[in-house]
């Protein structure tokens, strides 16, 4: 929902570190330790998992996931689980929950959380869909005595429909029970039909409750409307039909005591699910859902999470029209000092915020090579040592990890995908720190296999010049010349600040972190993670080769001297200055064709046999997909030869499939010309990650589809539309999803809302610096008023800050104006804003305040 003039999407991201977990509980006096390992949720959907660190109560994980998110949620939660082996089941120790809208407070810190318990009444989740219809079928009379009431009143509840209810044990069969309670204390209760294997279930049933016939089963003369029976209250519930005793899966009540309430009560209104109330729990006293919210008790343990939400409010591209112009001029601004991109990488906390959106918005609009350029030669032109070029975390060394991992990222896949996977399916020990090993006897073959690993990657890196991206060489080569211009007798510069790049800060840590860059999506124990830090440690050391500092080289670490010595021989110095001069020779813009098939995505998932006509549980099997830049292929398990190819030029559309198709969550389709592929990925985040990713490709097929049916053609029939034309034209339009590119997912509006947001964050410091920048030029310098960065035009400087906070001030009235009109939009009990949540919109009317009229005014 938006104002009339403008359309506003919503994109949220969320970034979690688990640190580590302290002060666990010991399974019993006989077991002291715990296997311990976490996962990652929305609501109850369980995400991502970190391995498990073995026989300890203080587990330290270290480990970091991000994503998109795909779809609504309530809660963040990360659940602590024991591994016992010997039962072959995993125990829940308990779990942290952080509810959306309190992210933001924790956001870049690391804070510790109490673990709370997790039962029943903690995993609720969902929503339920009613129409309450009131009747008084007599109107208001009076009896015999001259009384007024109103006889036989009668309540009709119709249960519509619930969303996202919540997962028991993987599955959900769920019921609806209605109960009214009476005046007198009594309460019917009636029950809706089960509906198998769905977390959305579809009712529409109706239950008629008739206070009247309540009245007359107490016997006796006609009573006055004092002590006339009344419907007070109705409590609906939802619940699992389970074997062994049904599930509770949520509840919540409406107050219909008095003609007054019944009249407040919405007809037709969603309300949120709640845990039941203290008087309903069995054998508990508490009335607060336990491990739901953040709480100071720890006596279950404490968890270290870093968390980092952004939801971006993102306009129409016109609304970015100003400041998309300012940042785009920093590229011809003279001095770079005075340009909108220079000042905002001084004045923000965190160089990586700014260099991540203006690496996407000046690689959109073709201009990331001249901005880095122009950036670098500020830098490098205030340095004298030539060997401490770009070794900071600068602006600019931001900016290059963000374009290399963005450009380079299918090239980071082939030249280490097919070794990462070798270290992980071999296991060999690599350890050679004499403190880490218990034998000292394994050290010479820990040691040999060390340095086969790194062979394997040096012979890899040194081998694949050819294979990087042009754009890439294109920057390469423009860093060497600013480097050689001012360092024009030192004949190692233009090795140096190539190496510091790719080896130090591209190819070592997508080795130690291999996740982080999409190398695998498997969990490695302890000693595969200390072997990829091994070799780590050596590819870092390569960034030397190329310099007369290779021979000089003291390593940190003596037990790393004799492997660092293998790479120090006259052929390994020659291959690596050799491959530093192809990827920094000048060449054009235009992508080198991929002959080899590079792997962009994999992981299992659950497919529907093809052709299958009957519908069954047996027609679903697990199958590990590998997508590629030639083709989509699945076979039996990881390794395995593939049983099915299908072209990427055979796909004509991608698309979600409805639940009620099979009755399964996070389904989707593949569409070719033949036949349809059904399938299911492991969670949403998978699920969208698969989705986008066939989609760019379908966008440059020729042939694609305009419309695809949104359901399965089961029975004779398809379930979304009704026809019976198995190869009719589908029913609803495919997603219009556009693609600027088929390996990197630019979103230029989305950025720019993220600049935008770091200079209304920044207002404060971008308003003291630009009366600094006013003192200084008109001369009445006062103690302390200098300007903390050097501004060669310290009047270019104010004005270009000037412009920013106009243009941000103009952007924020926008963001302030469309939430006016969501709020005065959303209705109460309306499926966005159901009864029961505390949701922002209604917790308090949001108006233009005074701080966005005052700022303008002083502008």
């Amino acid at each position: 929902m938006a104002s009339d003039d403008m359309k506003v999407r919503v994109e949220e991201r969320l970034k979690i570190k688990i640190g580590e977990a302290k002060n666990l509980q010991c399974r019993n006096a006989n077991s002291v330790h715990r296997d311990v390992y976490c996962t990652i949720s929305l609501d109850q959907e369980e995400i991502f998992r970190t391995s498990t660190i073995e026989k300890t109560l203080s587990p330290f994980f270290g480990q970091e996931f991000q994503f998109e998110v795909p779809r609504t949620f309530r809660y963040l939660s990360v659940y602590v689980y024991d591994r016992d082996r010997h039962l072959k089941q995993d125990k829940v120790l308990g779990k942290v929950a952080i509810k959306r809208e309190d992210l933001a407070n924790y956001n870049n810190r690391d804070h510790w959380f109490a673990i709370r318990p997790v039962d029943a009444d903690s995993e609720v989740q969902g929503k339920a869909n009613i129409e309450l219809i009131f009747e008084h079928p007599h109107g208001v009379g009076s009896n015999s005595l001259g009384c007024n009431f109103a006889p036989n009143k009668r309540l009709t509840v119709r249960v519509i429909e619930c969303v996202d209810l919540t997962l028991r044990n993987g599955s959900c069969d769920p019921y609806v029970q209605v109960c009214v309670v009476f005046t007198n204390d009594k309460l019917h209760c009636k029950r809706t039909k089960v509906r198998k294997k769905t977390a959305c279930p579809e009712y529409d049933e109706t239950f008629v409750f008739d206070a009247g016939e309540e009245g007359r089963e107490r016997g006796g003369d006609v009573v006055c409307p004092e002590t006339d029976v009344e419907i007070c209250e109705l409590q609906v519930s939802v619940w699992h039909n389970a074997v062994g005793g049904d599930v509770f899966l949520g509840e919540f009540r409406v107050p219909l005591r008095g003609l007054q309430q019944q009249t407040r009560a919405p007809k037709n209104a969603w309300y949120l699910l709640q845990p039941r109330s203290s008087k309903n729990k069995p054998n508990s006293s508490c009335s607060t859902p336990p491990g739901t919210r953040l709480s100071i008790d720890n006596s279950l343990g404490s968890l270290r999470l870093q968390v980092q939400y952004t939801a971006d409010h993102v306009f129409e591209s016109k609304v970015y029209a100003p400041l998309r112009a300012l940042l785009l001029n920093s590229v011809r601004a003279r001095p770079i000092t005075s340009s909108a991109v220079y000042i905002l990488g001084e004045v923000s906390t965190s160089k990586m915020d700014v260099a991540q959106p203006l690496v996407r918005i000046f690689m959109h609009h073709r201009q990331i090579v001249p901005l880095i350029r122009a950036l670098a030669d500020a830098e490098i032109s205030n340095l004298t040592d030539p060997t401490t070029i770009f070794r900071g975390n600068t602006l600019v060394s931001k900016m290059m990890d963000e374009a290399m991992r963005m450009i380079g990222l299918q090239y980071l896949h082939k030249t280490l995908r097919p070794i990462l996977e070798q270290v992980f399916m071999e296991k060999k020990p690599c350890e050679i720190d004499p403190t880490r090993v218990r034998d000292a006897n394994t050290i010479q073959q820990n040691s040999t296999n060390l340095k086969n690993y790194v062979q394997s990657v040096f012979r890899a890196i040194t081998e694949s010049a050819v294979d990087c991206p042009a754009l890439m060489c294109q920057i390469f080569h423009t860093l060497k010349e600013c480097a050689m211009s001012y360092f024009p007798d030192n004949r190692e510069v233009r090795y140096s600040v190539i190496s510091g790049f790719i080896f130090l800060r591209f190819f070592a840590p997508a080795i130690l972190g291999p996740r982080l860059f999409d190398l695998t999506n498997e969990q490695f124990d302890r000693q595969t993670n200390r072997t990829l830090t091994l070799m780590s440690k050596t590819i870092q050391s390569l960034s030397n080769l190329g310099s007369c500092r290779s021979t000089q080289q003291v390593c940190k670490e003596e037990y790393m001297e004799v492997i660092y010595k293998e790479f120090c021989t006259e052929a390994h110095v020659r291959a690596v200055r050799q491959f530093l001069e192809i990827i920094s020779a000048n060449s054009n813009t235009d992508m080198p064709p991929v002959d080899t098939p590079v792997t962009l995505k994999e992981g299992n998932m659950i497919k529907r046999a093809q052709g299958r006509r009957r519908f069954g549980r047996k027609n679903f099997k697990q199958r590990y997909f590998k997508l590629t830049t030639h083709d989509l292929s699945y076979a039996k398990n990881k390794g395995r030869d593939p049983l099915w190819h299908i072209p990427l030029s055979n796909i004509l559309a991608v698309e979600r499939l409805h639940e009620r198709s099979f009755k399964m969550q996070n389904m989707f389709q593949i569409l070719q010309q033949e036949r349809v592929l059904y399938v299911q990925a492991p969670n949403c985040v998978e699920a969208k990650e698969w989705i986008d990713l066939l989609t760019k490709i379908v966008q440059t097929n020729s042939n694609r589809l305009d419309r695809y049916h949104t359901c399965a053609f089961i029975d004779g029939q398809w379930l979304c539309c009704k026809s019976t034309m198995e190869s009719g034209e589908g029913c609803t339009e495919v997603s219009a999803k556009e693609s600027n590119n088929l390996h990197m997912t630019l979103d230029p509006e989305r950025d720019l809302q993220r600049m935008h947001s770091l200079v209304i964050s920044q207002c404060t410091r971008l308003e003291n610096l630009q009366k600094m920048c006013q003192i200084q030029y008109t001369g009445t310098i006062q103690a302390g008023n200098v300007v903390p960065f050097i501004a060669d035009d310290l009047e270019g400087c104010y004005t270009t800050i000037q412009q920013m906070l106009e243009c941000a001030f103009d952007i924020e009235q926008k963001h302030r104006s469309y939430q006016r009109t969501l709020v005065r939009d959303t209705v109460r009990g309306s499926k966005a804003a159901p009864i029961g949540d505390d949701n922002y919109l209604h917790a308090s009317r949001m108006n233009l305040d005074s701080f966005m009229r005052t700022r303008r005014e002083e502008l």
